[in-house]
């Protein structure tokens, strides 16, 4: 059970959130005498300097051989391999806290159901009558071409599936050139919707089409079929574990150890297409 929330101040080589000296030294001067802080942030690289500041009383995570880890704590060697899950739940069990279960769990509220609802335009989309898009990502170089997504949409929409665009505020753009470009309309729905509500629309949604971001694990946590564009990413460590109800497509040249290979570096709408048609005409069965 979760008892607060304390929003990340952001801190220097961690790129998620945009870095406030004045913010960073606002959060780290609260009387907080945590007993314990666990980092959980991959590798640890730059997040176990921040960790040791919090100043708890016992600290444990995860470091990278040669990096810095706090002393007199418990730290045990980043695995380099696997998927991201189960790097974490490798420090859950070297904490004598195991778990054999490494799914995603992400629990909707009636609060995000009625924030969704809350939105005549998303309010009025039949349940599993439309398809989620997402064309945005913090990393550009792993964002997929906007008319790529376009002729995608497009292909979803020939089949009577409305048309979705998802994202943050700072997505809109995106969102906006791929509905420029569509000859089907679209809601564009970037900007509008809170991480609760975005879960919301997806458990409400037959299929998620997306670049490797954030969104591709709330689909994964709400068990929402999708399908995943890695262009610049690690299939291996990033991927949904579920491969029936969450597909890869995978440019060319990237690690993809099982994964089919795209036939181009990036990959073409058809393969997506492809991909989003198996999944909606019910070739996985959940």
């Amino acid at each position: 059970m979760i008892d607060a929330l304390l929003p990340f101040p952001g801190f220097p080589g961690i790129p998620e959130q945009t870095y406030s000296p004045r913010a960073l030294a606002a959060f780290l001067a609260q009387e907080a005498p945590f007993d314990l802080a666990v980092q959980m942030h991959g590798s640890g690289t730059v997040s176990n300097a921040f960790t040791a500041l919090l100043g708890a009383r016992a600290t444990a995570g995860l470091y990278q051989p040669g990096h810095y880890r706090p002393a007199d704590a418990t730290f045990f060697a980043y695995p380099n391999h696997g998927s991201e899950i189960h790097r974490c739940l490798f420090l859950t069990q070297s904490l004598r806290c195991p778990s054999d279960d490494d799914r995603l769990v992400f629990p909707v509220s009636a609060a995000d159901r009625a924030a969704l609802d809350a939105n005549a335009a998303l309010r009025a989309l039949p349940p599993r009558g439309f398809v989620c898009l997402h064309a945005g990502s913090r990393d550009p170089a792993r964002r997929w071409p906007a008319d790529r997504f376009a002729r995608v949409a497009d292909r979803l929409a020939e089949l009577g599936y409305s048309i979705v665009l998802t994202g943050t505020a700072s997505e809109r753009a995106a969102a906006a050139a791929v509905a420029a470009a569509m000859r089907h309309p679209a809601t564009n729905a970037a900007g509008e919707t809170s991480v609760g509500a975005a879960a919301a629309l997806l458990e409400r949604a037959a299929l998620l089409v997306t670049n490797d971001t954030g969104i591709s694990h709330l689909a994964a946590s709400v068990r929402t079929p999708s399908v995943v564009v890695f262009l610049a990413s690690d299939p291996d460590r990033w991927a949904p574990i579920d491969r029936s109800r969450h597909r890869c497509v995978v440019a060319r040249g990237l690690s993809t150890r099982g994964l089919r290979r795209s036939r181009h570096t990036v990959p073409a709408a058809d393969e997506i297409v492809s991909e989003a048609v198996s999944l909606l005409i019910g070739a996985y069965d959940g």
